[in-house]
């Protein structure tokens, strides 16, 4: 059943410290991680950005090239002061947004989906719009790669392991997605990427992997990555 009444979302994005982020990325060196890493953000947050249901994504990061890169596609950046992890992160950037535009619902989403499309997100959200609280479970089933609430309420990420079964517990109303989506593809290791690039990827992460080994993951010929969807 459709809202009665579609909700304008800002998003939080978490980004950690390049040197720092997906070290189960094995076999790759770390400067070719940190590209990577960078890439799938770029990609995740240009994604989200160019969904009518997002009215503004806030990126919560310390590293300096992932604050200028995003920044420069239109994401609000701010640092993560709280230093204190992921759900800290993303309280933190949902405080900002709060402060900012209250009247919004407000949302975490993971920053490691570059097959993730616009139009994903816009039915997601849609679909959050009839619940207080709201999640995706990734593709594995165990974990979270998007939560939402609502106006008003109180927003309390549960993001790490078993996040699905924390979700639930916390009664927050699981969105039904096909198995095979973009939205639900977080990357972790070169075994989520190629699933991921089976999908179709979005351009800057695409571009990273024409670069890579021929025995690397390969970018899919998708042509969404064309039709400002990534």
């Amino acid at each position: 059943m459709a809202p009665d009444k579609l909700i304008a979302w800002s998003l939080v994005v978490p980004v950690k410290v390049l040197a720092r982020a997906k070290s189960r990325l094995v076999g790759l060196a770390g400067e070719d991680r940190a590209a990577l890493v960078l890439a799938m953000a770029a990609d995740t947050v240009a994604a989200a950005l160019a969904s009518p249901s997002v009215a503004a994504v806030i990126v919560v990061s310390d590293d300096q090239a992932v604050r200028r890169e995003l920044a420069s596609i239109g994401a609000v950046v701010v640092a993560d002061q709280p230093g204190a992890g992921l759900n800290s992160a993303l309280m933190f950037g949902a405080e900002h947004a709060a402060a900012r535009w209250p009247a919004r619902g407000r949302a975490a989403l993971t920053a490691d989906l570059p097959a993730m499309t616009a139009a994903e997100l816009s039915g997601a959200l849609t679909a959050a719009s009839t619940a207080t609280q709201a999640f995706v479970p990734d593709s594995a089933g165990s974990g979270t790669t998007l939560y939402t609430a609502g106006p008003g309420v109180a927003f309390r990420p549960r993001f790490g392991a078993l996040s699905r079964a924390e979700h639930l517990r916390a009664g927050a109303t699981e969105l039904a997605l096909p198995e095979i989506s973009g939205l639900r593809q977080d990357v972790d290791t070169l075994d989520d990427l190629r699933i991921a690039a089976s999908i179709g990827l979005g351009r800057r992460t695409a571009g990273i992997l024409a670069e890579a080994a021929p025995e690397g993951p390969r970018a899919s010929r998708d042509p969404r990555a064309r039709c400002g969807e990534h």
